[in-house]
């Protein structure tokens, strides 16, 4: 049979594992932590996992690919160039890793995300010979853009975006056009240049959209750092614990909280987190929690915003919520929450005082309200907030709002001129957390739950002078 790819997503980081088999054996390219997906689909393809590769040492998440090959008995191969604190393949360019008869991987080195990436060709058995049918790029060419060149550090960004320009065109030498591309990043990751423009692609489709193709190296160079804007905090520690060698995951359950062990968690500057959609939050909630649904990248914004290690509480509707929670969170190295408590906000106090109401908007009523005619029940915004990043802001912003990315908030909330706030993002999603957090810090703040892209037609005045 023909080689078979099978995509294993994981959407609230923007990346995408992959399973490549023959029918009998299989690899297993850059697994996320939660490895019982990958070995449920190993299971239901009747394949045994027989190779676990690395494309490159992981910035956004803690990988699963060590635990996966102590599990499997599987050969785990990183590139020899990557000095690791456990025993793996080492794997260098122009290695070629014999899968099966049917299948093989060639190793080409693409640094450029990393110093030391590298890319796997793949190539199935035909009768005239070995065919390539893709490539696993790891961080290298997405669809159309490229992994970001400045997670090692800004000073070598520079030299990083030149070899990713050289790496994506030996890809392309390498590779027929009808090959076809399958990256980990680009999904929505901050590991991304900039975010995939296609579900699927192959090399001829990338040399027609891709900028790596269309640019001359400088000037890739130059339009690749100038997009480039703020990453998760969290990232920091993502090499360091794939470096070191991560440990297995526990996601059994966590203990439970009553609520005198919420009120006391909360007292401590701990984080409880209501994961709860933003619009059930804002109906009522338990005073001190923050907002940050399951319906977003709950785990990319709680890693990026705690202080590292600060205990993390969960409050959801049911245990199968809080359970979806922990495996998120394990995939960026937040291994054990705290506790848990789950129900009804009402089940979460002693006292009905405990409970608090936020403010709801859009962006017509926002309209309204610079018009002087705000929505009755609503207070009139004496501040506009936008917690949008910088490339963001830069696109286009409310006229007058003022500026404070989401990740800057939490140690700026003492600049956030006085009286009420009316705070918004792009969907409403980081409006929500940040709302929270500034009401927490005592202010009086109304959550517009709305799209950025729906504000100029609802009559909200906007900037585009940037």
């Amino acid at each position: 049979m023909t080689v078979q790819v099978s995509v294993i997503t994981t959407s609230s980081l923007g990346d995408r594992s992959y399973l490549a088999t023959d029918g009998r054996v299989a690899v297993v390219v850059d697994p996320q932590r939660d490895i019982d997906r990958v070995l449920y689909l190993a299971g239901a393809a009747g394949v045994r996992i027989t190779h676990v590769v690395e494309t490159h040492l992981h910035n956004d998440y803690v990988s699963g690919g060590l635990d996966l090959a102590r599990l499997t008995g599987a050969r785990y191969l990183v590139a020899a160039a990557d000095e690791v604190g456990f025993a793996r393949v080492p794997v260098d360019d122009g290695d070629v890793v014999e899968v099966s008869e049917a299948l093989r991987l060639r190793a080409v080195a693409t640094p450029g995300h990393t110093f030391h990436h590298l890319s796997y060709l793949v190539d199935e058995a035909t009768e005239g010979g070995w065919t390539t049918t893709g490539v696993f790029t790891g961080g290298s060419l997405l669809f159309g853009t490229t992994g970001r060149t400045d997670l090692l550090g800004a000073e070598h960004a520079h030299e990083l975006a030149k070899r990713q320009h050289t790496s994506a065109r030996r890809l392309a030498d390498l590779l027929p056009d009808g090959a076809q591309v399958w990256p980990t990043h680009g999904f929505g990751s901050f590991c991304s240049a900039s975010q995939a423009d296609a579900p699927d692609s192959t090399i001829g489709r990338e040399k027609q959209v891709n900028p790596v193709f269309r640019l001359a190296a400088t000037e890739f160079v130059t339009e690749t750092l100038a997009g480039l804007d703020a990453y998760p905090a969290y990232y920091a520690h993502m090499g360091v614990a794939n470096t070191a060698g991560p440990a297995p995951v526990d996601l059994t359950p966590v203990a439970r909280a009553d609520a005198a062990r919420l009120r006391e968690r909360i007292a401590a500057g701990e984080w409880v987190v209501d994961l709860r959609h933003r619009k059930a939050y804002a109906v009522s909630h338990l005073a001190g929690t923050v907002s940050l649904g399951l319906d977003g990248p709950m785990s990319t914004w709680l890693g990026w915003l705690i202080d590292w290690g600060t205990p993390v509480t969960l409050l959801a509707e049911t245990p199968e919520q809080v359970a979806d929670a922990q495996r998120e969170l394990v995939r960026i190295g937040i291994d054990r929450p705290a506790a848990q408590a789950t129900g009804d906000p009402r089940q979460w106090v002693d006292e009905p005082a405990e409970l608090r109401e936020l403010p709801l908007a859009d962006f017509p009523a926002l309209a309204a309200a610079q018009a002087g005619n705000a929505p009755a029940g609503l207070p009139a915004p004496q501040v506009v907030l936008d917690v949008r990043l910088g490339n963001e802001w830069r696109d286009g912003h409310v006229e007058d709002a003022v500026h404070v990315p989401l990740p800057e908030l939490p140690r700026r909330l003492a600049e956030i001129p006085a009286g009420t706030v009316w705070v918004h993002c792009g969907s409403g999603y980081r409006a929500a957390l940040a709302a929270s957090l500034l009401a927490n810090a005592g202010r009086d703040v109304v959550l517009v739950n709305d799209r950025f892209d729906h504000a100029e037609a609802a009559g909200v005045r906007l900037d585009r002078s940037a």
